[in-house]
C-alpha cells in the first residue's frame, strides 16, 4: 500500500539526482510504478481534507445525511477557500470539491482505488464525471459494474483514461437507458456554451459544448463540404484538410461566401507571384525538387506551390471558381467595445509591447496592430485611452469621443489627420491639445485613427493609490463614470482566484452602504455575483487599505490581497 513511508523509501533508493544507483531496468520501472501509486495516495489524502472542510461548512439541517458523515449541501465559501489555498480557478476548485464529495458519498469503491494507487486522479475524475448524471441508486449499480470489469482485467497497463471513459459511458447508458434521452436534452439545455481562449502558440481556440446532436451533425457535414470544395478548387494547394476545415468554419460563421474566399485566395496568389517575380530577378529562386519539405503521398494534398493564408506562400496560377476584384470584398473591420487592450506605443510603432484580450490572453505586437487597424475600420468601435504607471497600474483614463464642434473648430476646418501638421495617412497618432482637460487630470489629447478621424481624450485620474472622491455618488448605485473607472482599475473580479470580467461583475461596497460605506472608488470593487455572495457570508470580510487593493480574510483567518489590474507594459 502506498504511504509516506513508501515515499521515503523510494526517495532513498533514488539517490542523488534520481540516478537510482545499482538498480536494474526492471527495478527502475518498478519504482516509477510505485511513485505513481504514492501520487494517487497523496491525491486521495488531499481530497480527504477537502471533505472535512465540507463537513465543517454544512448548512443547517444538512450535516451528516450522506455516507461518510458528509452533508448534502454546503456553503459556497468552501470552493473559495480551496481555490485560494491551491491557487486554482473557482471552476477548478468546484470540480475538486465535487470530486472529493463524490468519492465518499456516491462512489466509495472508486475512491478506495485512488487511495491504494490502482487508479490515478485523471482516471477517477473521468469515471466520476460520467457517473454524475446518475441518481444515487443507479450510481451505486454503475460503480459495481465498473469494479467488476476492472477485477476481470489481469493487466490494466493498457487501460488509458480514454478507454476507461468509454467503458464508463457504456455502463451509464446500460444501467439507465430510459434516462439517456433526458440527460442529453438537459445537457443541450443547460450546458450549451461556446468557449474561446488563447493557445500556447498564440493562436486562438474555440469549442462549442452542449450542442443538439442532430444540428451538430449537420453543421459538421457543412464544414466538411465547404472544406472539400476549397480543396477541390485548389484555393490553397498546400493546406491540409484540417486547416481547410478551420477556414471553412470561420468563413461560415463570419458570412464569407465561397466566391469571396476564392477571390481573396486569387488576390493573395497574384501578390505572391509578383513577389516571387521580383525575387527571381535577383537569381535567388530555387528549383523545385523532392526535398524534405515537399509533401509526401500520405499528406492531404498534392505537392507544389501555394500556401496557407498568411504563410508567405502562394500559387501564381489562378484557381478555379468565381473570382472578383479584391475591392469588391468589403472589410467591415472589427467592432471593438472595450474588449481589446492594445498598447498605444505598439500602434504608434514606437515599441513592440504585447496586448491582451479577455478569453484570449496575450496578443503579440503584430496582431495588436492588425486588430487595432481592424477596429478603426469599424464605425461601431469604441476607443478608450488608459495611462499606466511603471508598474502597469491604471492611473489615468479617458473615453475618446469626436471633438465638440465649436466656432474655432469650424474656422480651422478640422481637417482629417490634423491638417498639414497631421500624421501621414494610414497611421495612428496621439498628440497633446492646447486645452487643460479635467481639473487635476492629465490634459486633453487628440487620438487620430488610421483613416484620419480624430477623437478627443480628456484624461482624468484613476483612483488607485489615493482618492479625491471626485466621482463619488451619494446614492447606493454608482454613476456611470465611477463604475467605468472602477472597472478600468480592477479589470476583473477582485477575488484573487476569480477571472470574471469587471463588466460582468457587481459594483460592490467593501463597507456596506447601509453601514456608512461610501459609494466611491476607495470603498468599492468589481465582484462577481458569486464572490459578492461569499463576501457577505459568515466569516468573510473584505477591506481596502488603498483604493485599488482588496484584502480578503477567510473564515479560517487567512488573509489574501488582490491588487489593481497590471496592464501590459
Amino acid at each position: 500500500m502506498p504511504s509516506g513511508g513508501l515515499a521515503e523509501m523510494l526517495e532513498d533508493l533514488g539517490g542523488s539526482g534520481w540516478r537510482c544507483p545499482g538498480s536494474t531496468d526492471d527495478e527502475l520501472t518498478g519504482m516509477l510504478d510505485r511513485w505513481q501509486a504514492v501520487i494517487s495516495w497523496a491525491e486521495s489524502a488531499r481530497l480527504g481534507l477537502v471533505r472535512e472542510l465540507l463537513r465543517r461548512d454544512a448548512l443547517p439541517g444538512h450535516a451528516g445525511v450522506m455516507p461518510g458523515d458528509l452533508p448534502d449541501t454546503w456553503g459556497d465559501g468552501v470552493s473559495h477557500e480551496v481555490s485560494l489555498v491551491l491557487g486554482s480557478s473557482l471552476p477548478a476548485a468546484d470540480k475538486t470539491v465535487l470530486l472529493a464529495w463524490d468519492l465518499e458519498a456516491r462512489l466509495p469503491g472508486i475512491g478506495a482505488l485512488l487511495a491504494d494507487g490502482t487508479l490515478d486522479l485523471v482516471k477517477v475524475r473521468v469515471i466520476a464525471d460520467e457517473f454524475r448524471v446518475l441518481g444515487e441508486e443507479k450510481a451505486a449499480e454503475a460503480e459495481k459494474r465498473l469494479l467488476d470489469e476492472l477485477y476481470k482485467l489481469k493487466d490494466q497497463a493498457g487501460l488509458t483514461a480514454g478507454k476507461l471513459g468509454r467503458l464508463a459511458q457504456r455502463i451509464t447508458d446500460a444501467v439507465d437507458p430510459k434516462g439517456a434521452k433526458e440527460r442529453r436534452e438537459r445537457a443541450e439545455r443547460e450546458e450549451a456554451r461556446v468557449r474561446f481562449w488563447r493557445q500556447h502558440g498564440g493562436a486562438a481556440g474555440m469549442v462549442a459544448r452542449g450542442l443538439p446532436a442532430d444540428d451538430a451533425l449537420r453543421a459538421n457535414a457543412a464544414i466538411d463540404e465547404r472544406a472539400k470544395a476549397y480543396k477541390k478548387a485548389k484555393l490553397y494547394p498546400k493546406a491540409r484538410l484540417d486547416q481547410l476545415r478551420v477556414l471553412a468554419l470561420l468563413d461560415i460563421l463570419n458570412g464569407v461566401s465561397f466566391a469571396a474566399r476564392a477571390a481573396k485566395a486569387a488576390a493573395e496568389r497574384a501578390a505572391d507571384a509578383a513577389a516571387d517575380a521580383d525575387a527571381g530577378a535577383d537569381g535567388d529562386s530555387a528549383p523545385d525538387g523532392d526535398g524534405p519539405d515537399d509533401e509526401g503521398p500520405g499528406d492531404d494534398g498534392p505537392g507544389g506551390d501555394g500556401g496557407w493564408p498568411g504563410d508567405g506562400g502562394g500559387d501564381p496560377r489562378p484557381g478555379p471558381g468565381p473570382a472578383a476584384p479584391p475591392g469588391e470584398i468589403p472589410d467591415p473591420g472589427l467592432a471593438a467595445r472595450t474588449n481589446l487592450t492594445l498598447p498605444l506605443a505598439t500602434l504608434l510603432r514606437l515599441a513592440e509591447r504585447p496586448g491582451e484580450a479577455p478569453g484570449l490572453g496575450s496578443l503579440d505586437p503584430a496582431l495588436c496592430r492588425d486588430l487595432g487597424d481592424a477596429a478603426a475600420r469599424s464605425p461601431d468601435s469604441e476607443f478608450c485611452v488608459t495611462i499606466t504607471d511603471p508598474y502597469g497600474y491604471a492611473v489615468g483614463h479617458a473615453c475618446a469621443r469626436p471633438p465638440r464642434k465649436t466656432g474655432r473648430n469650424r474656422k480651422r476646418g478640422s481637417a482629417p489627420g490634423g491638417g498639414r501638421d497631421g500624421p501621414p495617412p494610414g497611421t495612428w497618432a496621439f498628440n497633446r491639445q492646447d486645452t487643460a482637460g479635467p481639473p487635476g487630470g492629465y490634459g486633453t489629447w487628440r487620438l487620430t485613427l488610421p483613416d484620419g478621424r480624430e477623437l478627443t481624450a480628456e484624461l482624468e485620474p484613476v483612483p488607485v493609490y489615493d482618492c479625491d472622491h471626485r466621482r463619488e455618488s451619494h446614492a447606493y448605485k454608482p454613476n456611470d463614470a465611477l463604475r467605468h473607472l472602477v472597472q478600468i482599475r480592477d479589470a476583473e473580479c477582485t477575488f484573487p482566484c476569480c477571472t470574471r470580467h469587471a463588466r460582468e461583475s457587481d459594483f460592490e461596497h467593501a463597507v456596506p452602504y447601509d453601514q456608512g460605506g461610501r459609494t466611491c472608488a476607495c470603498n468599492a470593487g468589481a465582484r462577481s455575483r458569486r464572490c459578492h455572495r461569499v463576501k457577505q457570508s459568515k466569516g468573510w470580510t473584505v477591506t481596502q487599505p488603498q483604493p485599488g487593493w482588496h484584502q480578503w480574510t477567510t473564515p479560517s483567518g487567512r488573509t489574501y490581497t488582490q491588487g489593481p489590474k497590471q496592464y501590459p507594459a
